[in-house]
């Protein structure tokens, strides 16, 4: 089974190996806690496709090089399991959704997005 899992993925938690604090965002409600929370600390959500080899390989790219930890609250967010948080995130960051997608709220608002190959710890600290 874990040959399976390794070559097909898996649709369990990817991050509970990862240097990166995740915080998990299961519920709506968590956006405004977001928006809130960016006024003081910059925010990123992770959106990830657990069914997609390359947001797998853009996860674990991004948490290799993530040296962020006193800078930003990083929020994980699982878009098979939670597809009307993702949908809701575009609205009210006014984005277009990607899958793998990267964005940085701060002050309440998306001011940086990457998606796909364009995500990188080290192009986020630009700004931060």
């Amino acid at each position: 089974m874990n040959l399976f899992k390794n070559i097909f993925g898996s649709t369990e938690p990817e991050r509970a190996n990862s240097k990166v604090n995740w915080r998990a965002l299961t519920d709506i409600g968590q956006l405004n806690e977001i928006v809130n929370e960016s006024s003081a600390k910059p925010v990123i959500i992770f959106k990830h496709s657990t069914r997609c080899g390359i947001s797998r390989m853009t996860l674990k790219q991004f948490e290799n090089e993530y040296e962020l930890e006193d800078l930003v609250t990083p929020y994980f967010l699982d878009l098979l399991e939670n597809r009307d948080i993702s949908n809701e995130v575009a609205k009210r960051f006014d984005i277009e959704h990607q899958s793998p997608q990267l964005i940085l709220i701060k002050n309440g608002r998306a001011t940086y997005n990457a998606s796909h190959s364009d995500i990188y710890a080290d192009a986020l600290k630009r700004y931060i």
